[in-house]
């Protein structure tokens, strides 16, 4: 094979590096507690943030928070949980996208408010966030973390209203980018999405509770049925009576983040009345039409792989097979500091199965080539268990453009479409072949209008006006740009009436 350039693969975090996740519950009946329901609901959201986790817990008076870093069965035990009170509460799982992986910068966010402690809980970048926070700044406000989240926060804080209902819709047009909020004060819990919908927020409704949760998997773990979403640029506060429309932006193109189809969203999941897995399943067999290849055999890359895999099969006439198993026990690799743990991180989640393998010609489907190490590493994983071919075929177009909308990849320099064609990619990858669907399949698949779709990471043409990668950038409000953590990171990881 073609050993992968050092200059063109950097040993480098090599996938898509998740957003957020957020859930929020109502309790119709104040006897009863919402944060176990949130709780569960992270569970679900778990694939969306794995560096942090919380909970916001309020009993329209005081509010009780925990969160801390690590996983929701890590950051929850029984004895935590039991002290979150509190007919309504919000949650959040974290991957940073913007601000440092610190406990200062673990959601909920909370900051004092008019209305008692107001909780925040967000998913998504704003892309204005340096300049708020200046002009916040300047207004008196004291930042204790480095999260556009908490100037969310106190935006809304110091909004001047009568209500956290009247501060969102005031609030609203002066936040710029992706973002989808679930915030509570007081006995108020509301949730709003920006005015183009790019991140999901979607409301569910169960046995004496109203949820809002990104996905609707989240539904299904606490026995609630999706009633639809929350409407771009809407605000929607829960009310023991049911949910309520405060009001909303003037429209705008609807613009849904493209990859919360190809990768992001759980396969269970249904967006846009769309179910996650089959429309992956249609990517497949629009990808086998557009890229034959000369093999035995489908192998997917798991678990994003899979559904796209089981249409390349059942489209090309190949047996799909179990080719490559993954290790659901260890953690993320690409936060791994060591090069060379990084580099043992891809044998030690993916393991081949020699005897599926061996002596064949293996068509090796994924979801995404974002900078290509991980994409040439399973390459040579599958020659070194004997495949006498390895084509690569890839369920997304080329991702050739940074996306600023709550996926750490601000920086084009780090995406190998950006700078090489598809045959160099091939070449640096060591595979026999290369084939991405194209951006006409990708929609025909999806089976949405274009015009309703983000698809700014594949083409470039982004539904906001283009940041700088100092504006919305990772470390766009870090201390000259280092990711330094303020005091408050290592203080009490669990706060009363914040």
């Amino acid at each position: 094979m073609t050993a992968a350039p050092a200059a063109l693969l950097p040993d480098a975090p090599s996938g898509w590096r998740e957003e957020c996740g957020v859930a929020g519950v109502l309790c119709r009946d104040r006897s009863l507690p919402a944060a176990p329901l949130v709780h569960l609901a992270l569970y679900a959201l778990q694939h969306r943030g794995q560096e942090s986790a919380g909970i916001a817990a309020g009993d329209g008076d005081g509010v009780v928070l925990h969160r801390d870093l690590g996983l929701v069965a890590q950051v929850f035990p029984p004895a935590v949980l039991a002290r979150l009170r509190g007919w309504l509460a919000v949650g959040h799982v974290r991957y940073a996208t913007m601000g440092s992986a610190t406990v200062a910068n673990a959601q909920p966010i909370v900051v004092a408010s008019p209305w008692g402690p107001l909780a925040v809980a967000h998913n998504g970048n704003l892309i204005n966030a340096p300049a708020l926070r200046r002009a916040l700044e300047a207004d008196g406000a004291r930042f204790t973390s480095t999260s556009d989240t908490e100037v969310i926060a106190h935006l809304l804080a110091r909004t001047a209203a009568a209500s956290l209902e009247e501060a969102a819709l005031r609030a609203l047009p002066h936040l710029d980018g992706a973002f989808t909020v679930a915030a509570l004060a007081g006995g108020t819990l509301l949730g709003f999405r920006d005015r183009h919908g790019i991140r999901p927020l979607l409301l569910g409704g169960g046995p004496g509770f109203w949820i809002l949760a990104s996905e609707s998997c989240a539904f299904d773990q606490v026995g609630a049925v999706a009633l639809g979403e929350v409407e771009p640029g809407e605000v929607l506060a829960l009310t023991p009576a049911g949910p309520r429309t405060i009001g909303a932006l003037p429209p705008a193109r609807r613009a849904h983040c493209v990859f919360e189809y190809i990768y992001f969203a759980r396969p269970d999941s249904t967006l846009y009345h769309r179910n996650v897995h089959q429309v992956r399943r249609r990517m497949g067999r629009q990808l086998a039409r557009e890229h034959p290849a000369p093999a035995d055999i489908v192998v997917p890359v798991p678990d994003s792989g899979t559904s796209a895999a089981m249409g390349y099969a059942e489209a090309a006439g190949l047996p799909l097979e179990v080719g490559l198993i993954k290790n659901r026990y260890v953690g993320r690799t690409f936060i791994q500091a060591d090069a060379g743990a990084r580099q043992a991180g891809v044998r030690i989640k993916l393991n081949p199965v020699r005897e599926v393998v061996a002596g064949r010609r293996v068509v090796l489907v994924d979801d995404s080539i974002v900078r290509g190490t991980t994409s040439g590493r399973l390459v040579a994983l599958l020659r070194q268990a004997g495949a006498r071919e390895v084509h690569v075929r890839i369920s997304s177009p080329p991702i050739r453009h940074p996306c600023f909308y709550g996926i750490d990849t601000s920086s084009r320099g780090e995406l190998v479409a950006a700078r090489l064609p598809v045959e160099e990619i091939r070449a640096a990858i060591g595979a026999d072949s290369l084939g991405y669907l194209s951006q006409a399949g990708l929609v025909a698949a999806l089976d949405l209008p274009p015009g309703d779709l983000c698809m700014a990471c594949l083409d470039g043409r982004y539904p906001t006006r283009v940041p700088t990668e100092a504006e919305a950038g990772r470390h766009a409000l870090e201390p000259q740009g280092h990711e330094a953590a303020p005091p408050a990171a290592r203080a009490s990881l669990t706060e009363v009436g914040a």
